[in-house]
């Protein structure tokens, strides 16, 4: 028998090693919980020694186009993809995902959230962190004004406290608000916005609706308290940008993500962490309130060659071994929110002050009756049919070249309501 040198069996297992490990490239994006998720995954990496992370971090309109026009074209750069609710049952239904089966406890993940991450009955994306929207303000501030924060407030007292609030010489503007473009950055808020005013953005037959009352009233609200109450240079500001001003005290308030409530009481990022409170997102005496419904998630486009490591990796991200590793490391406050039923039912989770009015604030977001009136489609703060990308993402520029002084409010409203009819005329929408 032929002996080998023990040096040249053990560079055979090492090359043996190398041939079977896998990297998965994740697509995710630059905010706070997915950055946190990466400085943790060694956790996962200890247990799968034979998969390595390689990461693309990116802002979130670069994150939608780079993903959406790789799945689309069957690119293959993506092992795993960081999308959405309005995505995920589109591409599911198309094929373009992979069903996931290694997920910790699916009916654990509560039913709004696992049920716009599926298409036909099955899970095509796991929530990495779930949200509506709500109002974070300064109490010092509310009370330097004489004001009181209601428990559920209406644009007016909103609106009035946001004048109030204001003091520009000393850098504090009273609100702050997303106006940096793209469905999912200034519309998100405005959608929801115009839910609560009343607007809708199709009529039951499809038609556009910017030329109605509801979406002036609606824009004109959102501009003019802006420039009474809002940032200078706030058509570039999406959520990291606010989050930013609000951290250092430039905001006494900001509508916004749920999902932002650990960063701002977060005493090592906050200058005014001690100082934050919360509320419902405020509405119009219509029965709608302005908060949406969202999940960041993780899936597997159906390209990819590696999918029982990315099964892997997704089951780790989301289960409930992560939220508690989270919890170990850095307090329940920063465990990712909006996801499973056993977080919201944790004493030690609802001691954090935001994450009750979560739960609630999610649960009243309806995406099968998202508006006053009747409409013909499902989605908060976005339409879930295909071409709402292409839409939403123009009536965002338009919305905020009229929030930088570009054009007039109805001047957007009149593009926006001519560019949606030709699309959907062309879709075949509207006969």
């Amino acid at each position: 028998m032929k002996l080998v040198p023990l040096f040249a069996g053990a560079m055979l297992v090492a090359l043996a090693s190398t041939a079977s490990a896998e990297t998965l490239t994740i697509a995710t994006v630059n905010n706070g919980d997915m950055i946190r998720m990466q400085k943790l995954t060694d956790d996962f990496t200890a247990s799968n020694p034979d998969i390595t992370l390689n990461w693309v971090t990116l802002e979130e309109n670069d994150l939608r186009q780079k993903v959406t026009k790789d799945i689309s074209t069957k690119g293959g750069q993506f092992d795993v993809l960081t999308i959405g609710m309005y995505e995920t049952p589109i591409w599911g239904a198309k094929g373009w995902l992979v069903e996931l089966t290694g997920i910790d406890d699916p009916a654990d993940i509560l039913p709004a959230v696992s049920g716009g991450l599926s298409a036909n009955g099955k899970l095509y994306a796991a929530p990495f962190y779930g949200e509506s929207s709500f109002v974070m303000y300064r109490k010092d501030l509310m009370a330097k004004a004489g004001l009181t924060m209601p428990d559920a407030p209406t644009w007016d007292f909103i609106l009035d406290a946001a004048k109030k609030m204001t003091d520009r010489a000393n850098g504090v503007n009273g609100i702050c608000l997303r106006g940096k473009a793209g469905w999912g950055e200034n519309m998100a808020f405005i959608d929801s916005m115009a839910n609560s005013f009343g607007a809708r953005w199709f009529d039951e037959n499809w038609k556009p609706q910017f030329d109605t009352q509801e979406w002036k009233d609606t824009l004109n609200t959102y501009l003019s308290i802006m420039k009474d109450a809002g940032p200078e240079g706030a058509s570039g500001n999406g959520f990291s940008e606010n989050l930013a001003l609000f951290q250092s005290g430039k905001c006494g308030m900001w509508a916004d993500a749920t999902a932002a409530g650990s960063f701002v009481i977060d005493p090592k990022a906050s200058s005014v962490a001690d100082q934050v409170g919360f509320t419902l997102a405020p509405d119009k005496g219509l029965g709608k309130r302005a908060n949406w419904l969202w999940a960041w998630a993780l899936a597997i486009p159906a390209g990819s060659q590696k999918v029982e490591a990315a099964q892997k990796f997704i089951g780790w991200a989301t289960s409930k071994h992560y939220a508690e590793l989270v919890a170990s490391k850095e307090g329940w406050a920063n465990v990712p929110p909006g996801t499973r039923k056993s977080l919201y039912a944790n004493p030690e989770y609802l001691k954090v002050p935001f994450a009750k009015m979560t739960l609630d604030s999610m649960n009243a977001a309806d995406p099968t009756h998202p508006t006053v009136k009747p409409v013909p489609y499902t989605g908060v703060q976005f339409v879930a049919i295909p071409e709402f990308q292409g839409i939403g993402t123009k009536v965002g520029e338009l919305f905020s070249a009229a929030l930088a002084g570009q054009m007039t409010s109805d001047d957007a409203l009149a593009q926006a309501q001519q560019y949606t009819t030709d699309i959907m005329t062309k879709a075949g929408y509207i006969k």
